[in-house]
């Protein structure tokens, strides 16, 4: 069954949150949800979750999954406060998540409290695992580079890349993060992805809207192999690793990392309040 695909564009992290449903029953999953954050006022407001709330119910969809790509560096995720909205619905991550849990626990000093078993997701998905919501099915497809967890999800003729893949004319996504890999995400988009039907419909995890054009969020998967401007069908291995390498050395931190890393393996819960009762992001200082 390929589902009907309605997707929501958050401007200030250039986001695309996307709502898959089957027409004819209304089973429906959520991809890749985003909660505000305004780092200036360190405040959390729910404005992206409010539309699609708004959107699920409007048109009476049944939701079963909220679903993340990954434990994204430059939004915050929605997946918890839209479960708390839809308490029927469950939320997962690739089972990956488990060694970046391990890797930022360190990085942040969370200390031993702070479980790197992926416990705080409902599931974590395994390579190309089936995964049901109603009359919907979801193939999971492992597609490390970006992040070592990342996961793109097939729906019928719909594939949902996250950070792996982009427009044609904007390219991949960066592999400059802790244990990211330009080798790994050259090979997720070749092997795993470009090996898909032409016809299969790619849904982006960003768009960063090149040269100021109007914002884009579907391409094919021909499209990509014949036209990507960073890893098309015929862009070697060693070239593609080389030029990726050296993009991302000029590419500045998210705006929002710091926060939206710690939160993200927490699968979108804040951190326990200290003892004046606030809660705290911790944000390491580099001198």
């Amino acid at each position: 069954m390929n589902p009907q695909v309605k997707a929501f564009f958050d401007a200030a992290t250039a986001t695309l949150t996307y709502v898959a449903w089957d027409p004819a029953t209304g089973d429906a999953v959520v991809i890749d949800p985003v909660l505000d954050y305004d780092p200036a006022a360190s405040r959390i407001t729910t404005r992206s979750l409010d539309e699609i709330t708004d959107f699920v119910r409007a048109t009476g969809l049944r939701l079963h999954w909220i679903l993340d790509t990954h434990a994204h560096a430059d939004h915050l995720t929605g997946s918890r406060t839209l479960k708390e909205r839809f308490p029927e619905a469950r939320t997962a991550i690739g089972e990956r998540i488990r060694g970046v849990q391990l890797l930022f626990a360190g990085v942040f000093d969370l200390g031993s409290d702070f479980p790197t078993d992926g416990r705080q997701f409902d599931r974590l998905l395994a390579d190309d695992e089936l995964l049901a919501a109603g009359s919907l099915g979801i193939r999971v497809i492992a597609t490390p580079g970006h992040t070592p967890a990342c996961v793109s999800l097939l729906i019928g003729d719909a594939l949902f890349t996250g950070d792996a893949l982009f427009m044609p004319d904007f390219g991949v996504g960066r592999c400059d993060f802790p244990a990211g890999s330009a080798d790994a995400l050259y090979d997720s988009v070749v092997e795993r992805i470009y090996t898909l039907p032409d016809a299969t419909r790619v849904f982006v995890g960003h768009d960063y809207q090149p040269g100021g054009r109007e914002v884009l969020w579907e391409s094919t998967v021909g499209e990509e192999r014949r036209h990507n401007q960073q890893l098309h069908a015929g862009t070697s291995k060693a070239v593609f690793v080389e030029q990726r390498k050296a993009r991302d050395r000029t590419l500045g931190a998210p705006r929002l990392l710091y926060p939206s890393v710690q939160f993200n393996i927490a699968a979108g819960e804040l951190p326990p309040p200290a003892a004046n009762g606030t809660v705290y992001f911790r944000i390491p200082v580099r001198r």
